[in-house]
């Protein structure tokens, strides 16, 4: 009996995928661990692997495509076997299911409008494009209203609806290519020329997952300066060895664990009723892709030296360039840092990655000038700005964590001990 591969949860924040290849094509056998498609979620490319065998009889996603979560993906059965009854069945539940419900409520609008109005010759000849299963071009209400929003050519528009129905999916997946303004005279001369890209799973889960903590929790921002003179005499001191080869943001992560084990209260999480004090300490380090940024996870930091650190964060930042980051990469993180000091930047301000209290955002270690006993010298100076939860975390606690990360940072030795 033919069975329905459906989209899956690739990630705890998965809620569609995009399917960027697919390996096998209709007709083709599969076994049991075949590599089926490659998926891309809202974190990175991974490969999907056929739980079932038989032969594959149906695609329900092109590659490009975008579907949610548990609709159809793929149908595996026999050769020749009829899946017309789960084709039909799978219809409601497809990746275009939302859309086509959404259409049905414009078709039902226009239809009340009808009833209660005469119809136009220009309503007439919409709905007979709309509806007939002519050569003409089928698009639903509500996908014509979005095309003449936003210029789109419908006639440069393929359609994923039933029977090559252009559907509000088919909009919102459809890239403008850039294009100068039109030169027909009764076109508006505005000299304009831009390009629509659509929002890739990353962004979207970027943007939602940001908005949310930024307008739930309620932030406040400390801001210290630190000297690291001798943090970077202690890096030259160590990578002269030859064998080791560390960076400065590898000494931030291990002082930021040895500061969070003397702090639990900045380790915590926000559960609604509860708040969680995390026992392990798993660093989150932001790594910019082209699409967002992503955040592999240094687990258990505090018992980790420089060396297994740095090595950890070069394997992470690879894999996340070329989207290999796998879900235990990137789940249970307790605390975050955003380094923005190889940019340039000299201070900043970050939005709180959850479950986190806080996110520690780093500038750039900068030469200043500096009054120290009395005479001018030169230092090296660098700003870190803490974001705190504050229903979780009040001023003085965030506080007292810098001052220690500050000490730890000034006198590394004592993060070494």
């Amino acid at each position: 009996m033919a069975e329905v591969i459906t989209m899956p949860r690739l990630s705890d924040t998965m809620q569609e995928g995009t399917v960027a290849k697919w390996h096998k094509k209709v007709g083709d056998k599969v076994s049991e661990g075949d590599l089926l498609a490659e998926i891309e979620t809202d974190k990175a490319t991974m490969e999907f692997e056929s739980f079932e065998e038989g032969t594959l009889l149906h695609i329900g996603v092109d590659e490009g495509g975008s579907a949610p979560v548990d609709s159809v993906l793929a149908i595996l059965g026999k050769e020749g076997e009829d899946i017309s009854s789960l084709l039909e069945g799978g219809k409601k539940s497809a990746s275009n299911a939302d859309a086509e419900k959404t259409n049905e409520k414009e078709e039902a609008s226009s239809k009340s409008d009808a009833n209660q109005a005469p119809a136009t010759e220009s309503q007439s000849t919409a709905n007979s494009e709309s509806d007939d299963d002519s050569d003409r071009l089928k698009v639903s209400p509500l996908a014509r209203k979005m095309a003449e929003e936003k210029g789109i050519d419908l006639r440069q528009v393929s359609g994923s609806g039933e029977g090559g129905r252009i559907v509000k999916r088919d909009i919102d997946d459809y890239r403008v290519t850039a294009r100068p303004a039109s030169s027909s005279a009764s076109a508006p001369q505005t000299g304009d020329s831009y390009e629509d890209t659509p929002v890739s799973q990353m962004r979207k889960t970027i943007a939602r997952r940001l908005s949310d903590s930024k307008f739930s929790a309620p932030h406040f921002y400390l801001t210290m300066e630190i000297m690291m003179d001798r943090a970077l005499e202690t890096r030259a001191s160590i990578n002269a060895s030859g064998d080791v080869k560390i960076s400065v943001n590898d000494m931030i992560i291990k002082a930021c664990a040895v500061a969070l084990r003397q702090h639990p209260a900045i380790n915590s999480s926000w559960l609604g009723d509860t708040i969680r004090t995390n026992h392990n300490i798993n660093i989150g380090v932001a790594v910019a892709v082209d699409e967002g940024l992503l955040v592999p996870v240094v687990r258990n930091a505090d018992q980790k030296g420089l060396k297994t650190i740095g090595e950890e964060v070069r394997t992470f930042a690879g894999k996340a360039r070329d989207k290999k980051l796998q879900p235990s990469d990137w789940e249970g993180n307790t605390f975050t840092i955003s380094n923005l000091g190889m940019f340039g930047i000299d201070e900043f301000t970050a939005i709180i990655n959850p479950p986190d209290a806080c996110i520690l955002a780093v500038g750039g270690v900068v030469e200043k000038p500096i009054v120290k006993d009395g005479s001018i010298k030169v230092g090296n100076s660098m700003k870190v700005t803490l974001s705190c939860d504050h229903r979780i975390v009040d001023g003085v606690t965030g506080a007292k964590f810098l001052q220690t990360l500050k000490a730890m940072l000034e006198n590394p030795m004592n993060m070494l001990l």
